[in-house]
């Protein structure tokens, strides 16, 4: 395998035993950004290849969403079947804060799947390089609100290339998720008129359906029912060769990071594939390119968290120039789009030419045909 990475560090935690994986895909915009998974895995290079996936893809997302930063990814690789105390969990998120140390600031990391703010704040007691801590602590917070405003700036993109208007009311969705991210996405959604269904793997979330009016369904349900637009906001490697046949969507847009699968295997305690940034598995976009489903590149919808994030606590930015740029991400998904309409390339082609122009790896305009 060709390693792209500058920079990848692979280390069993001296706390706490378990494999702390920082990968730093590129610095060519500035510091590399990217946030700290702590999840389980069937063995840990199955970590190892998600925090490269990441990383790269997170080079993408920083790059169209306008950011002077790079992409890195922390993943901490528990052991199937891992429960970790209190005790046990400061000790990792010391052992990743130290990794993160080393580095010299040339990555900094955030929150992912299975951390949260406070998990930045016991990081951020081994290291400076961290972002999203509590408000209370000078932080910015939970990202999430943040993030679900940009998939709704992103839904009216899809919605006015789609449908031919940005109304959101009156459409139906099908919200595939209900964690932090998905559960603001689903109160954005019925506040702005549409009809939205919803499942999540833990039975609990229902109650949150129900707040909303949400109609609630079991995950395979919610993956291929008949509506308008499906929002995957759960974990990635959802569109795999083997679901695309099954959908029964007219598009795709939502926050789950590295929605495209090209080969199943199991990363994760849950069905999961083999997917990467936009362009590294042109296979399955072309799939759903065939069957008509526009797919809205997750790098794109799913910014807005990061976005808040690094323009608050590192540019400090204002709470108006940061909503412009929230709802910035809607321009740039709509470029694209229409880039990909007038090209003839699916979107994840026209999303990662207009990454790597940004980038400045060649001079290949956002326009150029497929």
């Amino acid at each position: 395998m060709l390693l792209t990475h500058q920079r990848v560090v692979v280390e069993r935690g001296s706390r706490s035993g378990l494999p702390i994986v920082v990968a730093v895909h590129s610095t060519v915009l500035g510091q590399a950004i990217g946030g700290c998974r702590l999840t389980h895995y069937a063995d840990w290079r199955d970590g190892l290849d998600d925090a490269l996936r990441l990383s790269a893809a997170m080079t993408e997302k920083a790059a169209l969403a306008g950011l002077p930063h790079g992409g890195g990814k922390t993943v901490i690789a528990l052991p199937p079947g891992t429960v970790l105390d209190e005790p046990g969990r400061r000790a990792v998120l010391h052992d990743a804060g130290d990794v993160i140390a080393r580095l010299g600031g040339t990555y900094a990391t955030g929150p992912d799947v299975g951390t949260g703010p406070a998990d930045m704040e016991t990081i951020g007691e081994r290291t400076p390089y961290v972002f999203c801590r509590p408000a209370a602590t000078g932080g910015s917070g939970d990202s999430s609100p943040h993030t679900a405003a940009g998939v709704l700036a992103a839904l009216r993109a899809v919605a006015a290339e789609r449908f031919g208007s940005p109304d959101l009311a009156g459409r139906s969705f099908a919200v595939l998720g209900l964690g932090r991210v998905g559960s603001h996405v689903l109160r954005l959604l019925t506040e702005a008129g549409g009809h939205v269904i919803t499942a999540d793997v833990d039975e609990s979330r229902r109650a949150v359906a129900e707040q909303h009016g949400a109609t609630w369904t079991d995950p395979d349900s919610c993956l291929t029912a008949e509506v308008d637009v499906l929002v995957p906001a759960a974990l990635g490697g959802l569109l795999t060769p083997a679901t695309v046949p099954r959908l029964a969507c007219s598009a795709i847009a939502g926050p789950a990071n590295n929605q495209l699968a090209g080969v199943s295997r199991p990363a994760n305690n849950q069905l999961a594939g083999v997917s990467g940034p936009a362009g590294n598995v042109p296979g399955t976009a072309r799939l759903l390119h065939e069957r008509g489903i526009l797919w809205a590149p997750d790098v794109v919808v799913s910014a807005g968290g990061i976005v808040h994030a690094i323009a608050a606590e590192l540019h400090r930015e204002s709470a108006v120039q940061i909503a412009a740029r929230i709802d910035g991400i809607g321009e740039t998904l709509a470029g694209i789009l229409r880039a990909a309409r007038e090209t003839g390339c699916t979107p994840a082609e026209s999303a990662s030419r207009l990454a790597t122009f940004l980038l400045g790896e060649r001079a290949v305009p956002a326009m150029a045909a497929c």
